[in-house]
Order: structure tokens, then C-alpha cells, then sequence
């Protein structure tokens, strides 16, 4: 239907009805100004909506004090919310004498290693049963802790004199000493990693790597007086321009003695830090030389410090040989608690393993058939992980050394399940169709 014109002579009224004569009423409802209406409702509404955005400051302050006052009515009737505590991380288990109980013990890598990074910057409670176990395994007489200092002087001393004895005997002159111009450029340096949260490092810092001489330059900057977050962007920088030998003294020397005291001083390791040791992955061989290794042969490596860097093996990718022949250096040297739980995150990786490895690790545990000391849960954990993860790659001669070895060190609930894990699998020896030779009576 054709849209019906709207008559322009005459004046018309609000209502569209005319003076000069009667109009139909279809043309009254098209004449009707119901658009406008409607636009006048809309602007009221959008009026409405926004005054109903905002509370009244009046109200909201009514709000929060009838909430405060039944707040205090709910403590005074039922007394003050319970704080939940923190229940103490065990990556030990229960002792021997607990074994009966029916409460599952948690395994070590749990504790300590999240899905984020949070858990590095919290707290973490150990057992004190735990570490009087880890206690007994560790260097009774063990050597005293130097400050970060007193550890880089004596390397760069030794160094200086080496190299100024070989340049005399040379060339009859004696080494060279810094520039004073170079020596006050690096020790202002240290004024501003001392302060450093975030951005740029100043240019003369990114240079060090280059020097032939950076040991003696770095000791200029001061790195126990850095700053976590300086910490990271030195690490970050060191880690990708230093040879893998160098690196690992730049861990070895800077790295860990300050991740050590962080760890001693505040029962936890700053996120920064804990950055700087993933960082430091960059070159594993670096990182287990510089860092794993030397704290394991310290003999004095505590169950928190053990935890939270063996969170990191647990979280990065480690290339198979590097981590073979860690796990061929811990089962070879002495033996203290925190090499359990580092070959235990190793194991559980499930690398394919040489052979040559796999009979280290097992003549590590059957060193282990003449100890007296009662033998901590860990070392029983770490060889279940064995026989879980290589059962079927151990010779026949092996299972059977290692369920004699049960009967020697045993445990109620874990030596139970090793057995089960060595007497129903095959053998490697077996497996590849070796002739299995059978004595005749």
C-alpha cells in the first residue's frame, strides 16, 4: 500500500485533526507523531540508566556500615575466622617406624616445584624430621662459608699470579694493572646495579664477557652487592657470551653462593634468582659444573636448597647427555641425601639412558649393602624410580644383586613394591636373545 502524503493546507492541531474539515482516520494515525514520542522515551530512559550507574555516596557509606556492624555481630557470636596453616612440606615421607600408618606420603619433586614460578618466592616449611635424616648423610666437618668476596679475590689472586709469573719469566716485565680510569668506570658500575630494578644496563657492563681479564673486572662491580633483578640481566648476559667454561665459573664464583645465601637467609629464593638459575639452563653443562655438582660434593647442601633447585630440573628440558653424565658423576661421589633427590627428578625424566650409566647408578645403590646408618626414604624413592623407569633394561645378574641388596636395606612400603617392579619384567640380557646358561646337577 502506497505511503499516504500528508495534506499541507490548513493548520493542524497536536492531535492531527484539522479545522477545515473531518480527516479519515487512516490519515490521523499516519499524522500521529509517535517517532518523536518514542525519541522522547529513549533520551528518558538512557537518563534513567545512567543515573542508576552510580550508588549515592550517602547510600554506600550506609552499606559498609551495616556490613561492618553484622560482621562484628558474626565475631562476636561464633569468635574470629580460623587461619588455615601452611602444612609442612615432606619430599622424605614417614620413617620407618611411621610405615604402618595408612596415610600416603607425597614423592619428592612434588614439593616445591608448582605449575608457575610462585612457588620460588614462598616460604617453604620443612619437615624437622626430614632434615635430621638429610643431617646424617651430610660433611661432618664441612669447610667455612667465605663470602662471595673472599671466594672471587682468591680465584682472581691466583690467576693475577699465574699470569704474572708466566709474563715475567717471558717477557721480564710483570702483568699490567688496570687503568685507574678503567677501575673508577666499574666502580661506579656497582652504584647503579646496587640500585637496579628494571631497563637498560649501562654499556661498560655488556663489554665484561670480551675481556680477557673479566673475572678481575667483574670483582670491580661488586656482584654480592647487586640486586636480584641485576642478578638476572647479568646472568641472562653472561650465559649467552661466555664459553661454557667460563660460564661455569661465573656460576660456580657468582651464581651460587649468592642463590645459597638468599636461600639461608630467607627460608625461600627470590623469583630473580630463581629466574637466574632457568636462565642459566642455557648452557646445561655450564649449569651442572658450575652449580649441581660443587653443591652435591659441598656435603652441605640442605633439603630446602635441594628442593627448590631440583625444581628446576623437574620444569626444564635438559639435553640426554648432559643429564647422563650428571647422573653418572652424583652416583659415583659420596654419598649425602640431596643426591637422591636430584637422581630421582633425573630418572623420572625418562631418558634412554646408556647402558654405562644404568650399571653406575646400580652399583651406586649396591655400595650401600654394608651401611649401618638407617638409610632415609629418599634413597629408597630413588631406587624404586630405578626399577620403575628401567626395569627392563637391567641384566639378570643386576635384579638379583638388587633384591639381595632388600634384604639388607629394606623399608615397609617401598621395598615391597621395588621387588614386585624387578620380578615381573624381563631382562635386558634376555631380551636381546643372549644364551642363558643352566647348570646340570
Amino acid at each position: 500500500m502506497p505511503k499516504v502524503k500528508r495534506s499541507r493546507g490548513g493548520g493542524g492541531n497536536a492531535g492531527g485533526e484539522r479545522t477545515g474539515g473531518a480527516v479519515a482516520l487512516a490519515d490521523q494515525i499516519l499524522q500521529a507523531d509517535t517517532v518523536r514520542a518514542r525519541d522522547r522515551l529513549k533520551g528518558r530512559d538512557t537518563r534513567v540508566e545512567n543515573q542508576d550507574e552510580y550508588v549515592d555516596e550517602r547510600l554506600s557509606r550506609k552499606i559498609l556500615q551495616q556490613a561492618r556492624i553484622q560482621q562484628e555481630e558474626l565475631q562476636t557470636e561464633f569468635g574470629p575466622a580460623p587461619e588455615k596453616k601452611k602444612a609442612p612440606v615432606t619430599v622424605l615421607g614417614p620413617d620407618s617406624q611411621d610405615a604402618d600408618s595408612d596415610e600416603e606420603w607425597p614423592v619428592v619433586g612434588a614439593a616445591g616445584a608448582g605449575d608457575g614460578d610462585a612457588e620460588c618466592d614462598t616460604e617453604i616449611v620443612v619437615d624437622p624430621e626430614d632434615e635430621k635424616a638429610m643431617e646424617m648423610f651430610m660433611n661432618k666437618n664441612p669447610p667455612v662459608r667465605r663470602t662471595l668476596a673472599d671466594i672471587i679475590m682468591e680465584k682472581i689472586t691466583e690467576k693475577q699470579t699465574e699470569v704474572g709469573t708466566v709474563m715475567s719469566e717471558v717477557s721480564g716485565c710483570p702483568m699490567p694493572q688496570l687503568d685507574p680510569r678503567v677501575v673508577e668506570v666499574y666502580k661506579g658500575i656497582n652504584k647503579v646495579l646496587s640500585k637496579y630494578r628494571s631497563g637498560k644496563l649501562p654499556k661498560a657492563f655488556k663489554i665484561i664477557p670480551a675481556l680477557s681479564n673479566w673475572e678481575q673486572v667483574l670483582y670491580l662491580t661488586q656482584p654480592e652487592t647487586w640486586t636480584a633483578a641485576a642478578m638476572y640481566q647479568a646472568t641472562r648476559i653472561f650465559s649467552s657470551n661466555l664459553k661454557e667454561r667460563m660460564a661455569q665459573r661465573f656460576y660456580n664464583l657468582v651464581l651460587l653462593p649468592r642463590i645459597r645465601d638468599d636461600i639461608a637467609e630467607y627460608k625461600r629464593l627470590n623469583f630473580h634468582l630463581y629466574s637466574s638459575l632457568k636462565k642459566a639452563l642455557f648452557k646445561p653443562g655450564a649449569w651442572f659444573k658450575g652449580i649441581l655438582i660443587p653443591l652435591c660434593e659441598s656435603g652441605t647442601c640442605t633439603l630446602r636448597e635441594a628442593i627448590i633447585i631440583g625444581s628446576i630440573l623437574s620444569k626444564c628440558s635438559i639435553p640426554v647427555l648432559h643429564s647422563s653424565a650428571a647422573m653418572l658423576k652424583l652416583a659415583e661421589m659420596e654419598y649425602n641425601g640431596a643426591n637422591s633427590i636430584f637422581l630421582r627428578l633425573l630418572l623420572d625424566k625418562k631418558y634412554a639412558l646408556p647402558f654405562r650409566v644404568l650399571d653406575a647408578l646400580v652399583a651406586h645403590f649396591l655400595s650401600f649393602r654394608n651401611e649401618k646408618r638407617v638409610l632415609p626414604v629418599l634413597w629408597h624413592q630413588s631406587l624404586l624410580t630405578l626399577a620403575q623407569r628401567y626395569k627392563a633394561d637391567l641384566a639378570s645378574e643386576q635384579k638379583t644383586a638388587l633384591l639381595e641388596l632388600l634384604k639388607i636395606q629394606t623399608h615397609t612400603q617401598v621395598s615391597a613394591e621395588i621387588r614386585r617392579e624387578l620380578q615381573n619384567s624381563e631382562s635386558r640380557d634376555v631380551e636381546i636373545g643372549l644364551p642363558v646358561t643352566v647348570e646340570m646337577d
